[in-house]
């Protein structure tokens, strides 16, 4: 359902100037160095979120105010994860349950909305968020909880086409932003507690048509163009008997694309079901049986085909959760090198060669590591047998295994919440949370829709003074250079400036700048409901303007028992809010 505000602006958008300019794959290859825009999740299909303007920097950033602020309103108001493009005048952002907005930059004033109609019985697994939208011809594309993906015309806002991704009645959804590249809109999926299987699929952007579809779990075949094209991986080379059919491995966190290499990059979550010893993951293994390819990984996937080029598993016989989707960032190291980095959700930061994916160096980057003693030499965890849940096979009543205290938690040492790089330090800015779990398996068996754990858990901080922790870290040494420490999980993304600036939020409503090389806090508002969102900047007539979503919710309050009482009070919010260095200021110290 379209919405517009009124009646006779309708005439207004169709000659606004602010629509003459149709997005190009150009224009999204050199997103990351274009100022007066953002077209790309990420500020750039690399993934770095960091703008190259400095007219914002450590000595005026005090000087940063409001200049307009935008409610999502009604009663839908949940997690607000969302990422905000800008195009020619105006903003894009998504909204829990499936929402999509268009916003006048200049004024915060709504130009249209659109509402997904979602279906009873819908199963997200960790609220009702959404991360953002995709840019390209005249279209602004977005993907709903029902597991549809959605183009829009981005002048109006009316349906040019909406095509299926997977069924939401077996437990899939869809949460990502999409991503663009060559004409194709990639996506993912999500419902990893749901004993689905992860894929990545590529469609028309015109049209909407499947291109290709590549399942990452091994034993299922691919497409190209209407026709079977090769399996994934080889069968029963790490799964045992048929748990491949509803292996898991969602693609939830969408992907990254290295132009470089001409690569598409995802990440795949947990195995299904956590239980790790019905899948044969619960004993060492020399011939691969239990790793469970290829759930936990990072997979270079040849976007024209949807073949895989390589993967790196940064979790096999993978049994506390620890999805291996969080975002990996293309980058040029100091020595020159061209380089991947990723923060695991297992607590493990690595670098990768950005040619095969193959493992360069990896460090914790949490402080607490009790599943793993370290890494050998290709980036495999040592595993620490005794910290893996026991298999409730072998307890007295068969009902539960024995309880073990694992850190990270579930909800990792990094979850969703993306990190940035600056080119100006070269260092990475990673949101991180140090938090522990009780963990015990259960006996389980699958069925269509239901939840697929075979898992218990209880959550819990690790230290009494902060849960939430802001890392600056040196991904040549993985040498941390600071750390800014908060009460309550970090949940929020994080963007970094050639200003010298890096922002992020916090659950209490605290929007920050920090000084990028000392950790400083250097300003900061107060917007009223929890920060989950991902701060952008761009440039417009002369002026630095600042954006983020603020507005509680996400998997913490659904999962985080213990740790999700540091913020209960909270009310959940739904406001967008915009700032922007007055001109007389700009060089004000």
């Amino acid at each position: 359902m379209n919405r517009f505000i009124a009646a006779a602006f309708a005439g207004v958008l169709a000659t606004s100037p602010a629509f003459a300019q149709s997005v190009t794959e150009e224009m999204l290859a050199n997103d990351a160095a274009s100022t007066n825009d953002v077209l790309t999740n990420g500020m750039g299909r690399h993934l770095q979120r960091y703008s190259p303007l400095d007219t914002l920097n450590k000595d005026n950033v005090k000087n940063l105010v409001p200049a307009w602020a935008f409610s999502l309103g009604g009663e839908k108001q949940r997690g607000q994860e969302t990422q905000p493009i800008v195009h020619d005048g105006v903003m894009y952002i998504t909204g829990s349950y499936s929402r999509m907005y268009a916003i006048d930059v200049k004024t915060g004033e709504e130009l249209w909305q659109y509402d997904a109609r979602l279906p009873e019985g819908i199963l997200p697994c960790c609220d009702v968020v959404n991360r953002g939208a995709a840019i390209y011809g005249d279209n602004i594309y977005f993907g709903t909880l029902d597991a549809r993906i959605v183009a829009l015309n981005a002048k109006t806002g009316d349906t040019v086409w909406n095509k299926k991704i997977a069924d939401y009645k077996a437990g899939y959804s869809y949460t990502a932003a999409p991503l663009i590249v060559n004409g194709l809109v990639i996506t993912g999926n999500s419902g990893g507690e749901f004993g689905i299987v992860g894929a990545v699929q590529a469609r028309d952007a015109e049209t909407g048509e499947l291109v290709w579809d590549r399942p990452v779990i091994e034993g299922h075949m691919g497409m190209l163009n209407g026709e079977e094209s090769t399996m994934t991986g080889t069968l029963n080379a790490t799964w045992p008997g048929d748990m491949w059919k509803t292996g898991g491995g969602a693609t939830w966190l969408g992907g990254s694309y290295d132009a470089d290499t001409d690569t598409l990059v995802f990440g795949t979550g947990n195995p299904a079901p956590w239980n790790s010893h019905l899948r044969g993951a619960g004993a060492p293994s020399e011939d691969g049986m239990g790793d469970n390819l290829y759930a936990a990984s990072r997979l270079g996937i040849d976007p024209a085909t949807g073949e895989i080029k390589w993967h790196f598993q940064t979790t096999p016989r993978e049994g506390w959760d620890y999805d291996g989707v969080n975002e990996v960032v293309a980058y040029e190291n100091r020595a020159g090198e061209q380089r991947f980095a990723t923060a695991d959700r297992n607590g493990f930061f690595y670098v990768l060669n950005r040619e095969d994916g193959k493992f360069v160096r990896g460090v914790p980057f949490v402080k607490d590591i009790t599943w793993a003693d370290g890494l050998d030499e290709n980036g495999r965890p040592i595993f620490a047998e005794a910290n893996r849940p026991g298999d409730p096979a072998a307890s007295a009543d068969g009902k539960k295994g024995d309880v073990v205290f694992s850190s990270p938690g579930f909800l990792g040492g990094k979850n969703w919440m993306p990190m940035a790089f600056s080119q100006r330090t070269g260092n990475f800015y990673v949101p991180s949370n140090e938090w522990g779990m009780d963990i015990w398996n259960e006996p389980i068996t699958y069925k269509k829709g239901a939840a697929y754990l075979g898992s218990g858990f209880t959550i819990k901080p690790n230290y009494e003074d902060h849960i939430g922790s802001l890392k600056a870290i040196d991904p040549d040494t993985g040498e941390l250079k600071w750390e800014y420490k908060n009460d309550a999980p970090l949940w929020a993304g994080v963007m970094t400036t050639a200003g010298g600036l890096v922002f992020t939020g916090t659950p209490e409503g605290k929007f920050i700048a920090f000084d990028d090389e000392t950790g400083e806090e250097l300003w900061s508002f107060q917007t009223g409901s929890g920060i989950v969102g991902q701060p952008v900047t761009w440039e417009q007539d002369g002026e630095q303007y600042v954006t983020v979503i603020s507005g509680w919710g996400g998997a913490v309050p659904l999962w985080g028992g213990e740790v999700a009482k540091k913020v209960n009070y909270l009310n959940q919010g739904g406001m967008l809010w915009t700032f922007r260095l007055p001109e007389q200021l700009a060089s004000a110290n």
